[in-house]
């Protein structure tokens, strides 16, 4: 009889600092903003194509165009040093937060029924994403990224209007998927922030508000998924900390 076939599935953990990571093989590491810091001892995404020195203005989106150009694997994901993927009513129970983490037969075989991983819906309290956005943070970088996606991708455009339109949004950037859908997802997304990145000016911005891209490409990941073809799976996330 012949054995499972091995699956390479590597989910990369973002962080800018030193943390004790899940001890299972799947889970690593990812100091993203390496360019210039100092010394952690994790893989960084400064390495090979990459846009490390962005890290203050694209957040963990550095780490992700990394995965993007420089992995092979079967499967990808991207959480973080603090949110992880927690297997559903486990968020509720006592306990450490590294035996509720999904591992790795779990996340394999669910993959083989869905599509995507992703995290659970969230409700803005504002009423929709516009309002949110707007509150938060400069809703005229929004409503510049609506302009390039008219000028790039002009089908997403209604999934955009709708997008902002209703409250639902998923922060983080967090997703697990094959790899080859997320380079698809990753081709999409960041032909559309080197383009706003082009057109919006920053000068003015705080640090917090310079994490603009990061920003966007929460609220953009809803818009690319409208117009997919795939099974969605949601899953908890949980604090680690």
């Amino acid at each position: 009889m012949k054995g499972r076939m091995k699956v390479d599935t590597r989910i990369f953990i973002m962080t800018h600092k030193e943390f004790e990571p899940p001890q299972q093989a799947c889970y690593v590491p990812l100091h993203v903003g390496k360019s210039g810091k100092k010394e952690l001892n994790y893989p960084g995404d400064d390495g090979g194509d990459e846009i490390s020195d962005k890290n203050d203005t694209f957040c963990e989106l550095t780490g992700l165009y990394w995965i993007w150009k420089n992995v092979s694997c079967d499967m990808a994901g991207l959480v973080h040093y603090r949110r992880y993927f927690v297997r559903r009513g486990s968020q509720e129970e006592t306990g450490p937060v590294g035996a509720k983490i999904l591992d790795q037969d779990y996340i394999e075989q669910c993959l083989k029924e869905y599509d995507m991983i992703v995290p659970d819906s969230g409700m803005t309290q504002e009423g929709s994403v516009w309002n949110q956005y707007a509150l938060r943070h400069r809703i005229s970088d929004w409503m510049e990224c609506g302009r390039v996606i008219h000028d790039l991708c002009p089908e997403y455009e209604p999934a955009y209007r709708w997008s902002q339109n209703c409250n639902f949004i998923s922060l983080g950037n967090m997703v697990i998927t094959r790899k080859e859908i997320l380079d698809e997802y990753c081709e999409w997304l960041f032909a559309i922030l080197f383009e706003a990145e082009r057109r919006i000016d920053l000068r003015g911005y705080d640090a917090y508000q310079r994490r603009i891209f990061g920003f966007l490409s929460e609220r953009l990941f809803r818009v690319w998924l409208l117009k997919q073809p795939l099974r969605i799976r949601e899953e908890p996330v949980m604090m680690s900390e």
